[in-house]
């Protein structure tokens, strides 16, 4: 039997998606209804997620879930209703993030998109995983956590916002890895390039500073997500952090942003 043969058990594991709408979040929700894991797809946008899972490999093991991860009612009302609809979450994918606009660089960002950014990715990120793994720790069943986190942790993006609420997102897997170890949960990062897909919009000369020579796709993450996620693939694997960017991160293309009359 091949070692990568039945990568998840679906008489026993279950999934929660956020940003399951588009891009890289509905690439690792689809993948995992199509390994036949029962899977909520949460996401802020109703129209891309009710797509999402229309057109998911599975859509009867799909639970469409809708709301805003900024506020912290949304994420209790998330919680209570992935456990009504699957049962205890085995693997939680954190990809929600807000839009980006090029535009917000350090001098033009607003208050509230500061907070959106941080309170979507980071707090709900953090707020979500702790919540998720109390049950796992008191059934005492192992899990699997991924965050979606950026090349731009650890090189400016002209996006204070982005790239301090992914930095911080960085740390946090780790904290979390050290903390769920012994419970058996496992925490790693996902760390993508210039996937042309969700709130990222490729310029396409880009290509040229990619090894690769092209842009990435979100269906390019998701064997990587699963391959992470799975208990039977990697099981002595947390803390970790994966990159996926066709060797983007080996170079640095972005100049100081354009800062106007100040």
């Amino acid at each position: 039997m091949s070692l990568l043969n039945n990568p998840f058990d679906p008489a026993r594991e279950t999934a929660l998606v956020t940003g399951a709408g588009n891009g890289i979040g509905r690439a690792i929700a689809q993948a995992l209804v199509g390994e036949g894991v029962r899977t909520v797809f949460a996401d802020v946008n109703g129209e891309t997620v009710t797509q999402a899972v229309a057109s998911s490999p599975r859509p009867e093991l799909a639970v469409t879930w809708i709301g805003d991860l900024a506020k912290r009612d949304a994420c209790d009302a998330l919680l209570a209703d992935a456990r009504a609809a699957v049962g205890t979450v085995t693997h939680f994918v954190h990809s929600a993030s807000p839009a980006r606009r090029e535009a917000d660089h350090a001098f033009a960002v607003s208050g509230d998109t500061w907070q959106q950014m941080h309170a979507v990715n980071l707090d709900a990120g953090f707020y979500l995983a702790r919540e998720l793994a109390r049950p796992l720790i008191a059934a005492r069943e192992p899990g699997s956590f991924l965050f979606l986190t950026s090349l731009h942790a650890g090189t400016p993006r002209n996006l204070p916002h982005y790239s301090t609420a992914k930095a911080a997102m960085t740390m946090l897997v780790r904290e979390l890895a050290k903390t769920l170890g012994r419970f058996g949960i496992r925490v790693n990062a996902l760390v993508p390039g210039a996937i042309a897909a969700g709130g990222f919009v490729a310029d396409p000369a880009l290509a040229r500073h990619i090894p690769l020579g092209r842009l990435g796709h979100s269906e390019d993450l998701a064997p990587m997500a699963l391959a992470v996620l799975s208990n039977r693939v990697s099981a002595y694997v947390t803390g970790a952090a994966f990159v996926v960017d066709g060797g983007l991160s080996l170079t640095n293309w972005f100049e100081p942003p354009e800062l106007g009359d100040l």
